[in-house]
């Protein structure tokens, strides 16, 4: 029995045994930064800016949960906070140190996007965001939905 051909039958090799020239199970997403930005504003109440030149930073309440480096092109070195009994372990895979000036804080820096599955990368990205929003204050996000009220009346 050969393999089900699901492209259209102008496209199909002459033998209905041919195999697809893609075969879905083996085609991973890679996480780019079009990807990693879709991801982080699909959170609740996220936001993003460019700080520090050129690093797109994604907020919650004013706290920063990820930061890419767009400067580093398609697949870019991304930043964020694992939980503790995380940090350890993602740091020996090769491509993720501490991250400078907040890695006594349990950020990690991926050397690039690419360096974890999208699937654990997602995974990751979310868990930063829930330990950075349990952090947040609150007020500030009240203070914010009230500017915003009386800019709109």
């Amino acid at each position: 029995m050969g393999w089900r051909d699901s492209r259209p039958p102008s496209r199909r090799a002459g033998t209905p045994s041919a195999p697809p020239a893609i075969c879905p199970r083996y085609h991973f997403q890679m996480p780019d930064v079009d990807w990693i930005r879709e991801l982080c504003l699909s959170l609740p109440n996220a936001t993003e800016n460019i700080q520090w030149g050129d690093d797109l930073c994604f907020k919650i309440r004013g706290k920063i949960f990820t930061t890419i480096v767009l400067a580093d092109g398609k697949f870019p070195r991304l930043c964020f906070k694992c939980a503790p009994e995380r940090f350890d372990e993602l740091l020996e895979i090769e491509g993720i140190t501490p991250a400078p000036y907040v890695g006594r804080y349990k950020w990690v820096l991926l050397a690039n996007s690419n360096v974890l599955p999208a699937s654990e990368l997602g995974a990751l990205i979310r868990q930063s965001y829930d330990l950075v929003i349990l952090k947040a204050p609150k007020k500030k996000a009240a203070s914010r939905e009230q500017q915003i009220r009386s800019r709109a009346k």
